[in-house]
């Protein structure tokens, strides 16, 4: 039986979210090894246009969340010897060896050149591949204004034609790596990455509601992303995410619900088992929550390179990186212990599982820009401090 706990300061948290407008609506969850312990939600799931109350059953885009289930699939794939981390990705995707380094430029002419040494699976993994994103690199947004390459977001395959911004296994680059790691999974497999998710996580995990396309009656039950006007007041922005793409993105793409996906996150905690069923070895799921880079450290700060998109990203330093997720090598004071697995979307979702107390948790919301500081990532860290000070 999971554990109980008085819930009501972290519904504080959630209510006085939504009601100083730092979030349009907020969905939280909280389980360890046994089951759920804590739900709560506040705000609707459109602001101004609908009374539906947002719940831990409602749809969220849960983007770059997306990258640990993309993840474990290609994991399982190793565990089966299909897949080879250490191999070059041109091995598995032909095409990944026309991929430049963005060396400078030339006036607004780009000025490529070939990597130093060939990108593996194991770089797309961990983001030491050099692939960037747009939002994070100012070196790409000049590219892609000079070229017209698009970023991910449309979900069209010219989205691949992007440089990286640094030689293979130099550097902690943030970046379009478990996208294309989704197109190795899908080469090794000999189908799409859709089904891949479904046949090999979601579907055994009984995550029925995690999906990259939702069906009519899900997508009634999902919330829109939401931007600030003119007013301060927030507004749907509608959908962003392509509806019919050319390519199922492992780096962003799915849809999921609060409830669905702490059940991946309870696996993890588990060692990679939930209700009879595993995904994952344990000591597989181990090497995931092990620092994966070496020497290399997670950026202290990631300055933005787009405001309307993201903030800056100020982590702070002791942070490094597994399969799949971001690793504190230190204790967070009120909050999780050294060794936790978290990561986040772009529209302002975040998990974290920590092994040691033995919980995870989660936090939805769907709006723009990613973690600001006096808003979103006020919240995520109030959040946190109050679910640990209710164990």
């Amino acid at each position: 039986m999971s554990r109980t706990i008085d819930g009501t300061g972290i519904d504080r948290v959630l209510d006085a979210a939504v009601d100083r407008g730092a979030l349009p609506h907020i969905a939280a969850i909280a389980a360890d090894a046994d089951g759920v312990f804590y739900e709560g939600g506040a705000g609707v799931r459109v602001a101004g246009e609908s009374d539906d109350p947002v719940t831990t059953s409602t749809q969220f885009r849960i983007m770059s969340m997306t990258k640990m289930v993309c993840t474990a699939a290609a994991l399982q794939q190793v565990e089966r010897g299909e897949l080879d981390l250490d191999a070059p990705v041109e091995q598995y995707v032909p095409e990944f060896a026309e991929v430049k380094v963005l060396d400078g430029f030339d006036g607004d002419t780009p000025v490529l050149r070939e990597p130093a040494s060939k990108a593996t699976v194991h770089h797309l993994i961990t983001h030491t591949s050099g692939l960037a994103y747009w939002f994070w690199n100012d070196k790409l947004v000049r590219y892609e204004a000079a070229t017209g390459t698009p970023n991910v977001v449309p979900g069209t395959m010219d989205a691949f034609k992007a440089p990286m911004v640094a030689d293979p296994g130099t550097e902690y680059v943030y970046g379009i790596n478990t996208d294309w790691l989704g197109r190795v999974v899908e080469a090794v497999a000999g189908e799409t990455l859709d089904a891949v998710i479904a046949d090999n996580i979601t579907d055994p995990l009984g995550m029925s509601d995690t999906a990259f396309i939702l069906d009519e009656t899900r997508y009634a039950n999902a919330v829109t992303v939401h931007v600030k006007g003119e007013d301060g007041a927030w507004t749907s922005a509608g959908e962003i995410l392509n509806q019919a793409p050319e390519w199922y993105a492992g780096g962003h793409g799915l849809y999921s619900t609060p409830r669905d996906y702490i059940r991946f996150e309870r696996a993890l905690l588990r060692g990679g088992e939930l209700d009879g069923v595993r995904i994952l070895s344990e000591d597989t799921v181990d090497a995931a929550f092990t620092n994966q880079i070496g020497d290399l450290d997670f950026p202290a700060e990631i300055p933005t390179a787009d405001p309307a998109i993201t903030d800056t990203m100020h982590a702070g330093p002791g942070w490094k990186w597994g399969h799949g997720l971001l690793l504190n090598t230190e204790d967070v004071p009120g909050g999780r212990r050294a060794g936790t697995g978290s990561w986040a979307g772009l529209f302002n979702t975040h998990f974290f599982i920590d092994r040691t107390t033995g919980i995870c948790a989660s936090i939805y919301t769907n709006s723009l820009p990613f973690i600001t500081y006096e808003d979103a990532w006020k919240t995520y860290v109030e959040f946190e401090q109050a679910l640990y000070a209710a164990l």
